[in-house]
């Protein structure tokens, strides 16, 4: 099955586990076993945007996630999280190595796709998949990613 096939398996179902439910956390939590589960990715989660009260700024607070330990909290504009969240726009990188500034969470990450959540013109979250693997994602992911954070009704 191709990775375009495996969406388009994928959303439909996506969109059953989440539909009535209005829980953010529950919905976010399914939505990223879904996916961690059908691409056998290392690391699917989400981030919240949240304000620091401590710090008087805005930054990244991990939300539901499968996969090993990350990173709690990331400002805005650092790594690939952060940078997704400044440009308001979805972030492919095939070798996370040597995008300038990243944030190793974990050292085992190697790619990364970071897709942001955008609700009445504000990202208000942003879905971070990272791979094992250079090179895992490309537009396929990108488009899918995106129109599944567009059209769930999640947050």
């Amino acid at each position: 099955m191709t990775k375009e096939e495996k969406y388009q398996n994928l959303l439909p179902q996506i969109q059953s586990l989440v539909s009535g439910e209005t829980d953010t956390i529950a919905n976010m939590a399914n939505v990223v076993a879904a996916l961690h589960e059908a691409f056998g990715f290392w690391w699917t989660g989400f981030y919240f945007v949240k304000n620091n009260a401590q710090k008087n700024t805005e930054e990244l607070v991990l939300g539901p996630f499968q996969g090993p330990i990350a990173c709690t909290r990331i400002p805005f504009g650092r790594g690939v999280c952060g940078t997704a969240w400044q440009r308001a726009e979805t972030i492919v990188v095939p070798d996370v190595h040597s995008f300038p500034g990243h944030i190793a969470c974990s050292s085992a990450s190697n790619s990364e796709i970071v897709v942001p959540v955008i609700r009445n013109e504000h990202v208000v979250a942003v879905l971070d998949i990272d791979s094992r693997e250079f090179g895992t994602f490309d537009d396929t992911d990108r488009r899918y990613l995106e129109l599944l954070t567009q059209n769930l009704n999640m947050l």
